[in-house]
């Protein structure tokens, strides 16, 4: 029998512990609270990318959501105009059509020039940042963590005063998977700064799969790199992990309301595979963490 773990429980994040709750609690749906998805290792242009995507076209009708975040690998293999049409345009049309913005950051699959790519949002930048509301994001380059990049990370983070703080980019510095696991070069250069300007959620991918680690130094980490590729069985769990799902391809919806980020783990066939509620810390950590 497949691997498989499933959270049946609501999971409330609450300075760095867990707490389990009798039972699930759906996405709010507020209004005025930003609404958005999650892909990542996406552009493989094959049917079951086009299921994610059309999966994905259904949960927008009940939880129109406003933007996609994308964790790099957007597209595998060749790269050319009609490979942006097959493996992108045409899998999420219906969400393009309806105003969804997409908001890529680079995988190692992804040509470089790819930030050059309307549809991605990118402005022509390998690392940028935006926001909706209270909430801002940190796209970045964890192909090639420079120190240029680094400086930009430390400067844009220190700068922000959003109620929320969240980071996404390809290589996880957190992860459970077999084949790549946890970049933990990676995690020296960008722990601190999470830690020290109060980064609430950090997404990745690069593992196809999809999981949740549990609070390292207050700050949450998703893995979700299943919306395209997937690598069955080949989460290898530890005392880190929260909850994972590697049997199918997934991606994410995530609510944002007040101080309640809201998330729900989605398969290819439409059923939710985990959830929770991650409770914003008050102040901004300045040191080491909780």
């Amino acid at each position: 029998m497949r691997r498989v773990f499933i959270t049946v429980l609501l999971w409330i994040v609450v300075a760095g512990r867990v707490e389990p709750l009798p039972q699930t609690t759906p996405l709010p749906v507020q209004t005025g609270s930003v609404k958005f998805a999650v892909i990542g290792d996406s552009g493989t242009g094959d049917r079951a990318q086009y299921e994610v995507g059309r999966q994905m076209e259904s949960a927008h009708t009940r939880f129109p959501f406003e933007l996609v975040i994308m964790l790099g690998d957007n597209m595998y293999g060749r790269q050319s105009p009609q490979d942006f049409v097959t493996k992108f345009e045409q899998p999420y049309k219906p969400l393009i059509s309806a105003g969804v913005v997409f908001y890529a950051s680079l995988g190692n699959h992804d040509n470089p020039s790819n930030r050059l790519y309307e549809g991605f949002h990118m402005g022509g930048e390998r690392y940028y940042t935006f926001a909706r509301r209270s909430v801002r994001f940190f796209v970045l380059d964890s192909n090639q963590m420079d120190p240029k990049q680094l400086d930009w990370v430390d400067g844009a983070l220190k700068q922000s005063q959003d109620a929320w703080k969240i980071c996404y980019f390809h290589h996880p510095i957190y992860s459970d998977g077999g084949r790549h696991g946890s970049d933990v070069q990676l995690r020296v250069v960008l722990e601190p700064l999470f830690v020290k300007y109060g980064v609430n959620v950090v997404f990745a991918g690069h593992d196809h799969v999809y999981e949740r680690i549990k609070p390292q130094k207050g700050v949450a980490y998703f893995v979700a790199g299943s919306a395209g590729e997937l690598r069955k069985g080949d989460i290898r769990p530890t005392a880190a992990t929260a909850a994972y799902f590697d049997d199918d391809q997934a991606f994410m919806l995530v609510e944002i309301a007040g101080d309640d980020l809201f998330f729900e783990a989605v398969s290819r066939t439409g059923r939710a595979v985990d959830s929770g509620v991650i409770r914003r810390q008050p102040t901004p950590r300045s040191t080491g963490g909780l």
